[in-house]
């Protein structure tokens, strides 16, 4: 039995139809987005269009370029639709550009109907030699490029809270907490097994309930100023983990102690 994550009985018949409906459920999303995607390109039809670009990494660590289409449609209406994820083999400017195009010749879409690009501040993407911006604008001058506004406006925010000092005093101490837990392998283990010592407990006394998707193993994560709800999210990752946290502290204090000590 598996109880960190989706408890499956260890049955044959049981994991072959467990497998079974997680083939079906990743066909029928499959299906899904195609046919999304597909209305989406009707909806723009041959009209023109703007890219929105921007890099993630998947659970697996591998880099992905997200691309959306912004676009003005038949009645007027200014649309903006997620049109797909493409896996690059790295981030340099050369592989985004081939992805990208790639993309678009899927949907019959090409770099020549591009009137707008945004993206983010990074150097491959907004190079003024070598940035994707740069190249896609020598193959199509009339790809404006415009500095991506949520980007912007994080920056802008983050700089506004780290006026006050108590917000950034908080946040600093949060920088410092994430260093301390994740700084070695052994603080990470504890960190791992004290949250999952805690959620056995909790599905044995149920607090919380099993089931695919569920209970999955959490670290601290850092925030960081360009990416866009990044400190929401830290503030709840330390609350879920609060009590592991602790843990690992009190390690780490038991650890300089013994350190200081043989010195």
């Amino acid at each position: 039995m598996k109880v960190w994550g989706f408890v499956r009985s260890s049955s044959p018949f049981r994991r072959f139809n467990a497998n079974w409906f997680d083939d079906m459920a990743t066909d029928i999303v499959r299906a899904a987005a195609s046919e999304t995607t597909k209305v989406i390109v009707n909806d723009l039809g041959d009209e023109l269009f703007a890219v929105l670009i921007d890099e993630a990494r998947d659970i697996s660590i591998k880099e992905k370029m997200l691309v959306c289409l912004r676009y003005v449609n038949k009645e007027g209406q200014v649309r903006e639709h997620f049109l797909g994820l493409v896996h690059v083999s790295n981030a340099n400017t050369l592989s985004l550009k081939l992805a990208l195009e790639s993309l678009l010749e899927t949907y019959n879409l090409s770099l020549s109907r591009i009137r707008g690009q945004g993206y983010d501040g990074a150097g491959n993407m907004q190079g003024e030699f070598n940035g994707l911006k740069t190249f896609i604008l020598k193959e199509n001058s009339y790809a404006f490029y415009v500095h991506c506004f949520a980007h912007q406006l994080q920056l802008a925010l983050v700089m506004v809270a780290k006026k006050q000092v108590e917000i950034a005093l908080f946040f600093n101490l949060l920088t410092n907490l994430c260093n301390v837990v994740g700084a070695f392998c052994k603080q990470r283990e504890i960190l791992r097994d004290s949250q999952m010592i805690k959620t056995i407990e909790a599905l044995q006394s149920g607090k919380i309930s099993s089931g695919h998707g569920l209970n999955q193993e959490m670290a601290l994560k850092r925030a960081g100023d360009t990416r866009w709800g990044s400190h929401y999210g830290t503030i709840l990752r330390l609350i879920s983990l609060f009590p592991s946290v602790v843990n690992v502290l009190k390690y780490a204090e038991e650890d300089g102690n013994n350190s200081e000590q043989i010195a």
